[in-house]
């Protein structure tokens, strides 16, 4: 291949095209490369982030044919052997206001996440001139959310943020609170957990796994909000919705082994609000033979195994 076509998706602040930009190929080289090749020796005029060049500060990240990437990471000849094509499509991070060409409005975010007081709160008691000792098993608890570097991906395939930006808090601000609210040295768990769930949308993360496949870093929010809501329930927060349905889980799981669907919502949402939103629902699925108000399921076969896990994670936790 001698040449490659990077088709970038243009703004300049009231007009959006893609402007094609066709340069000599080379190997062993990066999408971020290509972009600094074509503003240095072609288009000035083009607009782009990047600092470290290493994967440590995360400001170039893009989306490449429709999937978001840290451009200075992502490899040209990985990319050109997957799609089999000399020609990529270069965009903004999806799930942000575009300011110019690819650079994105990441002020609103950051304002965001210091609802979750991204920092240590220590005790007021603590001496602060002793320092705060950790135990290797402690600081690997902390690792993996450490890891973020803030470059946006995970935002920008969030498919919970594409339709409920406002309700639901991008992912790495979830990892951020995880990471502080589990940190043995700090001394306020609540303060960066209850944001999460009162106005973050815990509960609402659809597992798409979306923002684990597409971080650069290995980072995984999806887990932290899963670690997220134990932590909720373990702080007494059991009532709201999200956590009487995943108790609704664990109950009907250790009893029979499967769902029951008709007592489902009841147990989730309460007889009243069931009652008012979803008897529509039910007698649609009456009607095309999806629901059975009469089946209740009996233990499936090798119940007992079932059980013996449940178990076997309770003593785990009390140990």
């Amino acid at each position: 291949m001698d040449k490659i076509t990077y088709r970038i998706k243009r703004f300049d602040g009231t007009r959006e095209w893609f402007q094609e930009y066709t340069f000599p190929y080379e190997k062993n080289k990066t999408v971020l490369w290509g972009l600094i090749k074509i503003r240095d020796e072609q288009d000035p005029t083009l607009n782009f982030t990047s600092a470290c060049r290493s994967a440590i500060c995360g400001s170039c990240g893009v989306r490449v044919n429709g999937n978001a990437a840290l451009a200075c990471k992502t490899s040209l000849d990985e990319l050109l052997e997957i799609y089999q094509t000399s020609t990529l499509t270069i965009e903004p991070l999806s799930n942000y206001r575009v300011i110019r060409d690819l650079v994105v409005d990441w002020e609103p975010k950051l304002e965001r996440m210091k609802e979750v007081k991204p920092w240590l709160i220590a005790s007021e008691e603590k001496d602060l001139s002793l320092g705060f000792i950790q135990s290797e098993e402690e600081f690997h608890k902390i690792s993996n959310p450490t890891d973020c570097i803030l470059c946006g991906c995970c935002v920008s395939e969030c498919t919970q943020h594409s339709t409920n930006s406002q309700g639901f808090y991008e992912p790495f601000i979830f990892t951020k609170s995880y990471r502080f609210t589990i940190d043995s040295r700090d001394n306020a768990p609540s303060q960066h957990l209850t944001p999460s769930l009162e106005k973050g949308g815990l509960w609402k993360c659809v597992r798409c796994m979306q923002c684990v496949t597409k971080c650069p870093k290995g980072v995984r929010p999806a887990d932290h909000i899963s670690g997220l809501r134990k932590e909720s329930m373990g702080l007494g927060h059991q009532q709201n919705k999200g956590a009487r349905h995943a108790y609704a889980f664990y109950d009907d799981i250790r009893k029979t082994g499967r769902l029951n669907e008709m007592t489902l919502p009841l147990k989730t949402e309460g007889l009243t609000k069931t009652l008012s939103r979803r008897i529509p629902l039910a007698l649609r699925l009456l009607r095309k033979g999806k629901l059975n108000p009469l089946h209740f399921p009996r233990p499936v076969q090798g119940i007992e195994g079932v059980r013996k896990i449940y178990r076997l994670v309770q003593k785990e936790e009390r140990s």
